[in-house]
């Protein structure tokens, strides 16, 4: 077991109480655990809850208290402060059945020549120049900030890949925070709440859409739009809508497939 492995065992262990969905505890807590442990401080110890928030599963220790079909996770709870909640679930990935859309690249060479392969930042980069937010959610989109790293009060710091906002044909406003992932990696219910809340309070006369966008292969990429509903203090992750898109060099269309779809659609 690593060392961030146990000081998250020992904290869990010390605030644990059997049919409790929230279980409250503070950075305070991590330093007691390390000196419990005689593990010597970890310098970032801000940097344990942060890996089990977005980067690791919780070890199965705590994993096990769980009540079935459900896990824990770990949410923002303010300045330095942290709740483990229950999820059902509390990750998901997109489906390995959906019918590709065909969509012409509309890439610039130049970008696919110095920015290839299928990272995040790539990821990004391809959705914008294919408009492929707008055509997922019917809207008409403009990116507006990326990489965004900032404090929300009820959670702590926050991290959002991008951010969207959209008119639709009524005159309706929204805010549609984008989570990109890449190939093999789930998408978090924690990193839904914290879009959600972000966009609450800094854009709080829109409509909160959150998507999460992943390549599955080089030029295949799945989109999906996500819900977070909260039941018996228990954390519903949901899929609303999922689409997945395939960009391909003009040469390698095949139009009757296209006129075919175009006419079942119609």
């Amino acid at each position: 077991m690593s060392h961030y492995e146990a000081v998250m065992v020992r904290v869990f262990q010390d605030v644990y109480k059997p049919g409790f969905p929230r279980l409250q505890f503070e950075r305070e807590d991590l330093v007691k655990a390390c000196s419990t442990l005689k593990i010597e401080r970890i310098k970032n110890i801000g940097d344990i809850p942060y890996s089990f928030r977005f980067r690791k599963d919780l070890p199965d220790y705590i994993q096990k208290t769980a009540p079935e079909g459900s896990e824990w996770i770990i949410t923002g709870n303010g300045i330095a402060k942290y709740e483990f909640r229950l999820a059902s679930p509390g990750k998901i990935e997109p489906t390995n059945n959906r019918v590709k859309i065909i969509i012409p690249d509309a890439t610039p060479k130049i970008v696919k020549l110095y920015a290839p392969g299928t990272d995040e930042q790539s990821l990004l980069t391809r959705i914008r120049y294919n408009r492929l937010v707008d055509m997922f959610l019917g809207l008409t989109c403009y990116s507006i900030q990326n990489h965004l790293r900032t404090t929300v009060e009820s959670i702590g710091q926050i991290e959002v890949d991008e951010i969207y906002l959209g008119i639709n044909k009524r005159g309706a406003h929204f805010s549609i925070p984008c989570q990109a992932k890449s190939p093999g990696d789930k998408f978090g219910i924690v990193q839904v709440m914290q879009d959600l809340l972000l966009c609450q309070k800094k854009y709080p006369q829109t409509i909160c859409r959150p998507i999460a966008v992943q390549f599955l292969g080089e030029s295949d990429v799945a989109i999906l739009e996500l819900s977070v509903q909260e039941i018996n203090d228990i954390l519903k992750l949901s899929v609303v809508d999922e689409k997945h898109y395939s960009l391909v060099q003009k040469s390698l269309i095949d139009f009757k497939v296209i006129s075919d779809r175009k006419a079942y659609e119609l």
